[in-house]
């Protein structure tokens, strides 16, 4: 456990000075431990240091590892692609879905909530086959006008996967485009 929290702390270290570097405020910037493929046990070790966010990106994974009552502020996060026919069982096992990449998706959430689900909304910055989003920032805007209209939904933000495989440069101005879409949605 000693080795599991040095490596946490590590990682807030560096988050802390890549945050003042930035000239961001601290409560600005929230860190994910994404915690796919890990055990349960390793995520309230984790929990216990004070870590509460969240990522997994498999339904199944989710169920079978975590149980009905886990700690109030242990928020778990969808971060991978959500298909349509999975909804109804996502909006019971997650606090937020972070990869709502079309209205339509929007929408079958919206219809199976009884509560309100943050989300973020994901545009395609990158060319690459395998990558789902928004395609262009003017379908972002239409279905987010859209959104706006919906009662269960509340979008906290954009996001976007930058190219696996590309240079520093393209995933800098993958990044840098998605920061100017969110400026002007």
């Amino acid at each position: 456990m000693t080795d599991l929290y040095e490596r946490w702390k590590t990682v807030l270290d560096s988050l802390a000075e890549a945050v003042e570097k930035a000239g961001r405020k601290p409560e600005e910037v929230q860190l994910m431990a994404v915690s796919k493929t890990h055990a349960y046990e390793q995520i309230l070790s984790l929990h216990s240091f004070g870590q509460s966010l969240f990522g997994e990106n498999r339904i199944q994974e989710v169920q079978q590892k975590f149980p009905i009552q886990r700690p109030k502020d242990l928020n778990i996060h969808l971060i991978g692609h959500l298909q349509s026919n999975k909804v109804r069982k996502a909006v019971q096992l997650f606090d937020a879905i972070d990869s709502v990449d079309s209205l339509d998706l929007a929408v079958k959430l919206d219809k199976a909530l009884d509560r309100t689900l943050p989300i973020l909304l994901e545009l395609k910055t990158a060319p690459e086959e395998t990558k789902s989003g928004f395609a262009q920032q003017d379908d972002l805007f239409r279905a987010l006008d859209q959104i706006a209209d919906l009662s269960h939904l509340s979008v906290q933000g954009l996001m976007t996967i930058g190219p696996l495989e590309g240079t520093e440069t393209e995933t800098r101005t993958a990044f840098a485009h998605l920061r100017e879409v969110a400026e002007e949605a």
